[in-house]
């Protein structure tokens, strides 16, 4: 009597999927690309401990989906970045994988060609090669960790991680950030709870030992040794912001109260603008000057920005798609941003090059 099948009765297809070595040989990195990236961490960690006075600002799209007009940001934001290092740090925001709630378009890397199709092999090889291109521009590049297994596809690509509001209480992410050569920012929750993000940090400063790949794709046992730098992103939530300065103080007592360095990012974009772009300058406003007026704890913003204000849907004639505007969540555009990054540039330089040569 033959034995019933009970595995796989859910699965269409298995098809191939190259392994990281594979695409990394297609695109390899560069020594320039290279210098970039570890500039980029080497800024972030100083600012994380206080070594650089200086704000990191995380800006850019909410979404690659055109790479063109990705690199055509890129530019911009490094001309831009050259302009205001003095005060601050830009760290262009590459994301390209979109968790969603029920259905939608899943990123670049997922679904490369906008039609269904999920070539997640092609998308790989065309996310980093866009990373690449970024980085040989010599700007340093932030990314959000959803799929354990992409950061060996391109993390030595990356300046920066984000881990998400919906996934800080994973431990699977927060495994996966143990082992990140990034700093690492945890997102509050969706319903605005700080302690996830507070849990996630501590579990992510250890060693952890899980199931994952490696460098040939092959299954392995992944074992860390924990990442000393993870921080907290406040993003707002449970219908309201959180980042006035009542909250930010709550926020320091709970690091405090956790033995944990008081570093917050502030999420201009999300709940804390109601997921209105145009609030987004009147959060950073508000939270640049609580910097000016002595705040330590605020250590980095996060913008979402592109070419074009707002978002749209994607038209069954992709030709019909809007140069430099988001798919996803909606932005704010060039101008805006240009001009929300040079004064929060005017307002702090004074104050930073206090603390400057008070250190």
């Amino acid at each position: 009597m033959p034995v019933a099948k009970t595995e796989n009765l859910n699965i269409a297809s298995f098809d191939h999927m190259p392994s990281p070595e594979e695409i990394k040989t297609r695109v390899p990195l560069t020594e320039r690309a290279a210098a970039s990236v570890l500039a980029g961490r080497k800024a972030l960690g100083a600012i994380l401990d206080r070594q650089d006075p200086r704000i990191f600002l995380v800006v850019g799209p909410c979404s690659i989906h055109d790479p063109v007009a990705g690199l055509d940001y890129a530019r911009r934001l490094k001309a831009l970045a050259d302009e205001v290092s003095e005060t601050l740090l830009l760290v262009m925001r590459v994301y390209f994988e979109k968790p969603r709630t029920s259905t939608g378009w899943k990123g670049f890397i997922n679904d490369p060609f906008m039609d269904d199709t999920f070539r997640i092999d092609v998308g790989m090889e065309k996310a980093r090669r866009f990373l690449l291109d970024v980085c040989e521009l010599g700007l340093p590049t932030a990314t959000e960790a959803l799929d354990p297994n992409a950061p060996q596809y391109y993390g030595d690509l990356v300046s920066w991680t984000a881990i998400g509001a919906r996934t800080s209480e994973s431990q699977t992410h927060r495994e996966m950030a143990s082992g990140l050569s990034t700093p690492v920012g945890f997102k509050n929750a969706t319903d605005g709870d700080l302690e996830v993000a507070i849990n996630a940090i501590i579990s992510a400063a250890h060693p952890h030992s899980f199931l994952g790949i490696n460098n040939h794709g092959q299954s392995s046992i992944i074992r860390t040794r924990g990442n000393r730098h993870g921080h907290v992103v406040l993003r707002g939530g449970g219908g309201r912001p959180n980042y006035d300065t009542v909250s930010i103080r709550l926020a320091e007592q709970a690091l405090a109260k956790a033995r944990l360095q008081p570093n917050i990012v502030v999420d201009c974009s999300h709940a804390n603008s109601w997921k209105k772009p145009e609030y987004q300058p009147l959060v950073m406003k508000d939270v640049v000057h609580q910097i000016r007026e002595g705040n330590r704890s605020v250590v980095g913003l996060m913008i979402e920005s592109n070419i074009e204000a707002g978002n749209q849907p994607i038209p069954a004639d992709l030709s019909q798609l809007k140069y430099g505007c988001s798919v996803t969540d909606a932005c704010v555009d060039w101008a805006t941003t240009e001009d929300m990054i040079r004064k929060a540039h005017a307002v702090l330089r004074e104050t930073l090059a206090k603390r400057e040569r008070a250190a």
